[in-house]
């Protein structure tokens, strides 16, 4: 794996922390959030060190040869604990009981850190090696111990990953269970990076040199484990943010028709908001401006608006040439109620204090009685649709 892959998943995952950060700020007391912001720091940490140019600017730092070897080891260690603990707060279950789970969590893997300096502090590792280290001191006293530690450590907490992700993805569908899918196929190739690893080290206690499959195929499947493990983590929330992000689009497009009419009803101008605003502030302004249209026009539209609308608590008069515009909201609302709809959700009184969704049925019905307005021949003698209303207004 050449150095420029380390510092580009390094790249990625700063990127996917700095785009969660004002959700870590708003919602640090949530386990999830919490989790998830600090899984993705610890990984990009992981890489950062791991790349040999930090290696080698580290150990000069330090004065110590091979001084990265532990804080790669410990940092792997720590990104272990955080993903198990993740999965753990991911699946949810009784408050108790994950807590329980999490402190055994940090506090083995808390322990496993603190041996691994120990052990490193212990045994001689005086020549820098960049890329070999593991292998070089597969027979070092206490080192090898370090480096078998480790990578078994690394290993349980994919294979408990692995264990837990499988199981959940049993009981869910959709794109939850495809991201716990991806989170099981990245832990299953770790562990074969933790094959690779200890099949080299068991190499060289047999005095073979079966380096390479601990220095190239070792590190080529971690990477790819690790970027499957981000995108099934990511998937579910990712997916739903777009989706969701997708049906308000669609909605603020759907009320398009109504807002245009009561554009041409409202005699006063609207407040115009800045190019670059949010869809949530676009949303909002067009969802303001339709309910003040249709209080202006309320005692037009429904028989019972007296009781809901105070007449003088009207904005204004209508345009001079609003007629026709009121006359197919009216028509909208007739074919609303004419729908089977429930009368109290589709009222008056509701969409003016309820939810977006009944002004864009309310849309709709205006959206498809337009069509009949646009398409008339100028040449035909049938008078359009709001001409044939315009009497009830």
């Amino acid at each position: 794996m050449t150095t420029v892959y380390f510092y580009l998943l390094v790249g990625v995952l700063s990127v996917a922390f700095a785009l969660r950060a004002p959700a870590l700020v708003r919602h640090w007391r949530d386990p999830l959030v919490r989790s998830v912001s600090l899984l993705l720091p610890l990984g990009a940490a992981v890489f950062f060190f791991a790349a040999p140019p930090t290696i080698s600017q580290v150990n000069a730092l330090t004065g110590v040869p091979n001084f990265s070897v532990p804080l790669v080891y410990g940092t792997v260690t720590a990104a272990s604990a955080a993903l198990i603990n993740l999965t753990i707060t991911w699946r949810g279950g009784p408050r108790d009981r994950r807590r329980a789970a999490t402190r055994w969590c940090v506090g083995v893997y808390g322990a496993l850190i603190v041996t691994q300096f120990t052990l490193f502090a212990l045994g001689d590792a005086s020549e820098e090696r960049l890329r070999d280290f593991d292998t070089y001191y597969a027979t070092t006293p206490y080192v090898r111990e370090m480096v078998v530690l480790c990578v078994l450590a690394y290993g349980l907490a994919n294979l408990v990953l692995a264990r837990l992700c499988w199981r959940w993805s049993r009981e869910v569908p959709g794109l939850l269970r495809t991201g716990l899918l991806l989170i099981v196929t990245g832990s299953v190739l770790s562990l074969g990076y933790v094959a690779c690893k200890l099949t080299a080290i068991g190499a060289r206690w047999a005095g073979h040199d079966w380096d390479g499959v601990s220095t190239t195929v070792a590190p080529t499947m971690s990477s790819l484990a690790s970027l499957l493990q981000c995108v099934g983590l990511a998937l579910p929330s990712t997916s739903q943010c777009v989706m969701s992000l997708w049906r308000r689009w669609l909605q603020y497009r759907r009320l398009r028709p109504l807002w245009l009419t009561m554009r041409a009803v409202t005699p006063y101008e609207l407040v115009r908001i800045p190019w670059g605003s949010s869809l949530g502030k676009r949303q909002l302004r067009r969802t303001c401006d339709i309910r003040d249209g249709l209080r202006l026009i309320a005692p037009r539209l429904d028989r019972h608006a007296q009781e809901a609308v105070r007449a003088d608590a009207l904005p204004g008069p209508l345009k001079p040439d609003a007629a026709r515009h009121v006359a197919m909201v009216v028509a909208a609302f007739d074919t609303l109620h004419g729908t089977g709809a429930d009368p109290g959700e589709c009222s008056l009184e509701s969409m003016l204090s309820g939810d977006d969704e009944q002004l864009v049925r309310l849309s709709d019905a205006l959206r498809v009685l337009a069509v009949p307005d646009r398409t008339r021949s100028p040449d035909s003698g049938r008078p359009s649709l709001s001409e044939r209303t315009s009497d009830r207004v």
